[in-house]
């Protein structure tokens, strides 16, 4: 496995395979890494020859300093497990490689980027969206894994990438879960033991709501507001019901795929969770 430390670096790395026609498989991360996304990388070595991750901690999707310093980072321990699941290339790149000094350069998927989740984390999208057009651009690969727990984020990414015409295929991969039920996260770590318990009604929420099977939007919102007010430590920040492709919200009697996501607040850590229900 090669760890490259500038984009300069991986570029020629990359460069090399695909002069042996080898088709090149792409796994963005922040690091700190789970079994979610060695779910990915898994995902991605089906999919093609070569495999590069990049651990990067984007500055531009996080709202403020506080959040950005407290997100936990372990590169020795992510690299072990990167070289363990296979991964040929991992890049490691300096802010200051990723965004040169007097960047002004931004990527946004205007509509999708300021609905839903990204009305609780205003300019969280356009920093996702900037960073992975760079990222993109960096690698240049033939497919991207993105999870699907982050369901918005998917389905942002996907449309930039259409939009911008990148010959990428864009692959979504269902979400990893703990034993009990709570979607893996590098957040889960700075849950305290009491609001690591709490977490769990995230999933059994949902669970609810898929339960209910209804097209009636006002009913799953009732169903699942419910069921998270049963925890007291559990504050929800936002809930959302749309169709599942679009984003668009779904109206009583709506027969297609529709998406459901959650942003709940433990004890000052966001998490998020979601399910797509096929009425």
């Amino acid at each position: 496995m090669q760890v490259c430390r500038t984009v300069a670096e991986c570029r020629d790395v990359l460069a090399a395979y695909r002069q042996t026609s080898e088709t090149i498989g792409l796994v963005p991360t922040m690091g700190f890494l789970h079994e979610g996304h060695l779910a990915l990388v898994a995902e991605a070595k089906s999919r093609a020859d070569r495999v590069v991750t990049t651990i990067f901690v984007n500055p531009t999707q996080f709202g403020e300093a506080a959040d950005l310093d407290a997100y936990p980072r372990d590169e020795a321990r992510d690299l072990a497990m990167l070289e363990a699941a296979g991964v040929d290339v991992v890049l490691i790149p300096e802010v200051a490689d990723v965004y040169p000094e007097g960047d002004e350069t931004i990527v946004e998927t205007t509509r999708m980027a300021n609905m839903l989740h990204g009305k609780v984390r205003p300019g969280h999208f356009r920093g996702v969206t900037t960073v992975v057009a760079r990222l993109f651009n960096f690698t240049q690969p033939d497919i991207a894994c993105f999870g699907e727990k982050d369901y918005q984020q998917l389905q942002v990414i996907r449309r930039m990438n259409r939009d911008l015409a990148f010959p990428i295929e864009i692959v979504g991969v269902p979400i990893v879960r703990e034993a009990d039920g709570l979607a893996m996260s590098s957040r889960n770590v700075r849950l305290s033991p009491e609001d690591r318990a709490a977490a769990l009604i995230l999933s059994q929420s949902l669970d609810a709501a898929e339960r209910v099977k209804s097209s009636d939007p006002d009913t799953l919102r009732e169903t699942i507001s419910q069921t998270i007010a049963t925890e007291p430590r559990a504050t929800l920040r936002g809930l959302d019901i749309v169709e599942a492709e679009t984003l668009n919200d779904i109206q009583s009697g709506y027969a297609g795929p529709i998406a459901i996501m959650l942003s709940v607040e433990f004890g000052g850590v966001l998490l998020l969770d979601q399910r797509v229900i096929t009425l």
